[in-house]
């Protein structure tokens, strides 16, 4: 499977560790991460239902599966130093906006202690050379203006996911100063970025509150999908564009372990950024039937209208751009959804990453 390596060999025996492989994002940089020839060393909670890629895929059967929680430190160190990985992608988080009104403080603990007992795993295991730590484009505090985020902009958020998110990059900005700074990599000998990615789509995610798995549950069950947000506007992309850019910005910082200590924007190209209402309506013409209906409630809790990011850095100073539009990225999320019932899981996403690849 040559074609699935954009990489040029680089993860072929390398371990890697991947916080959060059970998730939807982390079930699929399992995958390819295991496709690619890397022993791949998988910490987190258990899948959130047995319809998830990661159930079924069968990708527990291929790598090292640890179930854990990430606020439990004492166990993250003692998995660091058993497995001694050289690679980590941080993805385990409480990743659901609407969640964290209801456990805003589960949350918290989650997304930012997680990710700093993660940070001193990483500090304490030789091993390790280069860390990924994945948040998200929700940790910029969003005044909802027309055009996308840098990098270097302010950190915040007004919900207490995006807020813990916006809270992380700030936690792990500080570890990187304080304790692996590029300036002393001599001594300490790591590479720690952190990357912020947009609205993901793909096949196998079946989380609440979430645009496509919503309207698949619907279009199943042969009911009307309802809409929450219609008017909201995100930047929509394919689950393995974010992830190759996390690779290859993993790659790169192995590569050069002083120049890509930093935060990094992975989301589509402007003309993907869509409305709910219209990637709903998408949905529908690629799956062939469906009904959608306007809910929005003037009461409902607070969540973002307009979020956008700017990948100016990623394209000039990586060399990564996205590889597909809304229509190729929707059409490709439908087409799992419609094949998993009655094909291979495990075949079907390598079919998907081959034809990402390829694109």
């Amino acid at each position: 499977m040559k074609q699935l390596d954009i990489f040029n060999n680089f993860y072929r025996g390398k371990r890697v560790l991947v916080t959060g492989h059970t998730g939807f994002k982390g079930s699929w940089l399992a995958i390819w991460l295991h496709q690619l020839g890397a022993e791949v060393i998988g910490f987190a909670l258990d899948p959130f239902s047995e319809r998830d890629n990661y159930v079924l895929s069968g990708i527990q059967d291929k790598i090292t599966d640890i179930r854990g929680d990430i606020r439990d430190g004492q166990l993250l160190k003692e998995v660091f130093q058993k497995y001694q990985p050289e690679i980590v992608f941080h993805l385990a988080a409480q990743p659901l906006v609407r969640l964290s009104y209801d456990i805003p403080v589960e949350t918290y603990e989650v997304n930012v202690m997680g990710s700093i007992h993660v940070m001193e795993a990483i500090r304490v295991t030789e091993s390790v050379k280069v860390a990924v730590m994945i948040t998200t484009d929700k940790c910029y505090e969003n005044r909802e203006q027309i055009w996308g985020y840098r990098e270097n902009e302010a950190m915040g958020g007004y919900d207490p996911y995006s807020s813990s998110k916006g809270a992380a990059e700030i936690a792990i900005s500080s570890w990187r100063r304080s304790f692996l700074n590029p300036n002393d990599f001599s001594k300490h000998g790591k590479a720690i970025a952190s990357a912020r990615a947009g609205n993901v789509i793909g096949g196998g995610d079946w989380a609440l509150d979430r645009i496509i798995p919503d309207c698949i549950k619907a279009l199943e069950a042969g009911q009307t999908i309802d809409i929450r947000s219609p008017k909201a506007i995100r930047p929509w992309q394919h689950v393995l564009e974010p992830l190759s850019g996390y690779m290859l910005l993993a790659q790169k910082m192995w590569d050069e372990p002083t120049k890509y200590c930093d935060g990094w924007n992975f989301g589509p190209h402007a003309e993907s950024i869509a409305t709910v209402w219209d990637v709903a309506t998408k949905v529908i013409e690629n799956y062939g039937s469906g009904e959608l209906r306007d809910l929005s409630d003037p009461n409902a809790l607070h969540e973002a209208k307009l979020l956008m990011l700017d990948i100016s850095k990623a394209m000039f100073q990586l060399g990564w751009e996205p590889r597909m539009n809304i229509d190729e990225t929707i059409a490709l999320t439908v087409d799992w959804y419609s094949r998993y019932k009655n094909e291979s899981v495990f075949e079907l996403c390598l079919d998907h990453i081959n034809k990402f690849v390829n694109k």
